[in-house]
């Protein structure tokens, strides 16, 4: 398949190391990722190399967007989502006695993976922008972290990778594959409405989610699942088995005979 067809995401300008302490790890990512270290210049996508965190700084969207999932609404939602009873672990087949294996084919921040995997599944994320694929990666690693959610952050890892390349050739077929494509959100709050702006500005609109969705359907064992705004219309004129209806969502569920 033409890779450039569905270019992998390096939206990124530069680092910068926020003080003495953490020239190090930005002196290492720099040789990493071949980005040059720079002083802090808010019209600039650079990422914020503290010594134990990394953070996400881009023009107009206010404080640097960083992933914590000891906090805010990772926290919220894995205390009070709703268990396996919640949509989300719904769509996904989650019941009694299975526990289904998920990849995520478009991670973005890592929510609806972070919820999955705190019910049990082993979740591989796939994510085509390498910033945030490194966001991801730095909150994984977190060294203090509560140990329930150490335990829940293990069954989960993250690829650089552009997901229809890695859906033709993945070797362990999983047994759910879950796309959330790029949409306008329709959450009104300011922490979504910032990650989404990061989002649209480092991976852009959404242009392949149709060949996503088919290469997906050959993939998956059991099934695969697409979340969807509710009212949207079907990714690809694909017509799902079923849909399973929240208040602001629809999950469409493509299930293998």
């Amino acid at each position: 398949m033409d890779n450039l067809l569905r270019p992998l995401n390096n939206a990124l300008d530069s680092l910068v190391a926020v003080n003495s302490q953490s020239l190090p790890r930005a002196q290492s990512l720099e040789k990493r990722l071949s980005v040059p270290i720079k002083t802090l210049d808010k019209s600039l996508v650079q990422l914020l190399v503290e010594e134990h965190r990394l953070s996400l700084q881009m023009p107009n969207i206010g404080n640097p967007v960083f992933i914590d999932f000891t906090s805010g609404k990772y926290d919220h939602r894995r205390k009070f989502g709703g268990g396996k009873g919640q949509p989300l672990a719904k769509a996904v087949g989650m019941k009694q006695g299975h526990i289904p294996s998920i990849i995520d084919a478009t991670a973005g921040f890592a929510r609806d993976a972070f919820v999955l995997a705190s019910l049990g599944s082993t979740v591989t994320m796939l994510e085509q922008s390498q910033v945030i694929s490194l966001l991801i990666e730095d909150a994984l690693q977190q060294q203090e972290m509560d140990p329930e959610v150490k335990v829940i952050t293990q069954r989960m890892t993250i690829h650089y990778a552009n997901a229809i390349d890695f859906l033709s050739s993945v070797q362990e077929q999983p047994d759910v594959i879950y796309m959330d494509p790029m949409y306008p959100s329709r959450d009104k709050s300011a922490l979504v409405k910032k990650e989404m702006q990061a989002l649209h500005q480092l991976i852009g609109p959404d242009t392949h989610s149709a060949e996503l969705l088919t290469v997906a359907r050959h993939v998956a064992l059991r099934r695969v699942v697409v979340k969807r705004p509710k009212g949207a219309e079907f990714v690809g004129n694909q017509k799902p088995s079923a849909s399973i209806q929240s208040k602001n969502t629809r999950y469409d569920l493509y299930v293998n005979s």
